[in-house]
């Protein structure tokens, strides 16, 4: 809205100052300032009228230490971040640009998926919530959309190289020059490191234009796998929110570049055009998160909710693949994967052992992860600042892959 509010203005008026707002750096910065703002002023009212009407998390027992002292603290605290995301979106992004539409299509997809979960646990009194299946569908869908729209919208285009007189502008749905396509991605700590989806796919002799098959597959999977990892890490107070927060801040890093001719070509790495007006989406979505870990940090006065961990996840997944860097998701969302790895060595060890004994084993005391630390006698607040730390040395190792080749 401001954006082009003072684009008027400059053009019709030349207002001294108006041109700020045409820089990318310059809406960022304001961006990040007035959502962690909102987020805090806002998440100070929502919990008094959550306490007001008496609406509180149900606990499950799982036998963890200061547990029942959590009972009743509000939840759907995830509102917050969708909030303070979408509020200074709306006031200071292009919301022309198919990006912008894409991530703000995501927040409000995923978030009213984690907002029925959460309404039917709290005001239903079934702890269960959605049922899987049905999360699972709307992660699906969601995924089949942002395939689709990167695949084949004309305004999503891709540049191998950043110089413009030597690149090969590639457009999605179109062959230009070599035939490379905007199926199209990086692959870490290679020197030659552009990747096509239809190389998985080009020994059957199916077309190029056909890529499609295989590349909204793999969309769909690293969407509803980020997404239910976030969820799955969201379980002791800061975790989610600050480990997040790390992920979010490289992404903006990421984008930046890679939507910026002379740093792509400086870095040799992927140009993608007009990929930079996201750092103000993402910008605003890394203040919302910080002024939600304000009344998240241990001891919390309220939880984000699968309305908040599913948006958190989806967003960082959607962002991760428009700017292509989705196969350093293991890396950057390290604590996101070693999480969601502990379920599942934990469910199929279990699986394993009662078809083998006929008596289920455990590899952790508990999963995810952190409830074994947990079950060992570290304190929370011990267990999410070394989490925070891993990030902090994944989200570095990260950022040096745009140089390590």
């Amino acid at each position: 809205m401001f954006y082009y509010l003072f684009e008027f203005f400059e053009k019709q008026y030349n207002l001294t100052g108006a041109s700020l707002f045409q820089y990318i750096s310059f809406r960022a910065s304001i961006a990040v300032v007035f959502s962690t703002s909102f987020s805090m002023l806002f998440g100070k009212k929502f919990i008094k009228f959550l306490k007001k009407k008496q609406i509180g998390e149900n606990i499950r027992d799982l036998g963890l230490k200061g547990q029942i002292e959590k009972q009743g603290t509000p939840s759907m605290g995830g509102l917050i971040i969708i909030f303070g995301t979408l509020i200074p979106v709306f006031l200071l992004a292009k919301l022309d640009n198919i990006y912008i539409v894409l991530l703000i299509s995501t927040v409000l997809w995923i978030g009213f998926i984690g907002w029925l979960d959460d309404y039917i646990k709290i005001f239903k009194k079934n702890k269960k919530g959605l049922k899987g299946k049905f999360k699972v569908f709307g992660q699906i869908i969601l995924g089949a959309f942002v395939g689709t729209v990167l695949f084949f919208h004309p305004e999503v285009t891709l540049r191998t190289k950043a110089k413009s007189n030597i690149s090969k502008i590639v457009t999605s749905g179109t062959t230009i020059t070599n035939k490379v396509k905007a199926s199209l991605t990086t692959i870490p700590l290679f020197k030659n490191n552009q990747f096509d989806y239809y190389n998985l796919i080009k020994w059957s002799g199916i077309n190029r234009k056909y890529t499609w098959i295989i590349f909204i597959p793999i969309v769909i999977f690293i969407i509803t796998a980020v997404s239910n990892g976030a969820n799955l890490t969201d379980g002791i107070d800061g975790l989610a929110a600050g480990s997040s927060a790390i992920i979010v801040f490289v992404l903006a890093i990421f984008s930046f570049v890679s939507g910026n001719i002379n740093f792509a070509s400086y870095l040799n790495i992927m140009y993608i055009p007009n990929i930079g007006e996201i750092v103000v989406f993402i910008s605003a979505f890394l203040g919302a998160l910080i002024g939600f870990l304000w009344f998240n940090a241990y001891p919390a006065e309220i939880f984000m909710g699968d309305t908040g961990s599913l948006t958190i996840g989806a967003v960082i997944s959607v962002i991760s693949i428009i700017i292509r860097k989705e196969l350093l998701i293991p890396i950057l969302c390290g604590v996101f994967f070693i999480e969601t790895l502990s379920v599942i060595f934990q469910v199929s060890y279990f699986k394993y052992s009662r078809s083998k004994t006929g008596v289920g084993k455990r590899i952790f005391k508990m999963a995810p992860l952190h409830h074994h630390y947990q079950k060992l006698g570290f304190h929370e607040s011990k267990i999410v600042a070394r989490f925070w730390i891993l990030g902090i040395v994944l989200a570095v190792i990260t950022i040096v892959t745009l140089k390590i080749r």
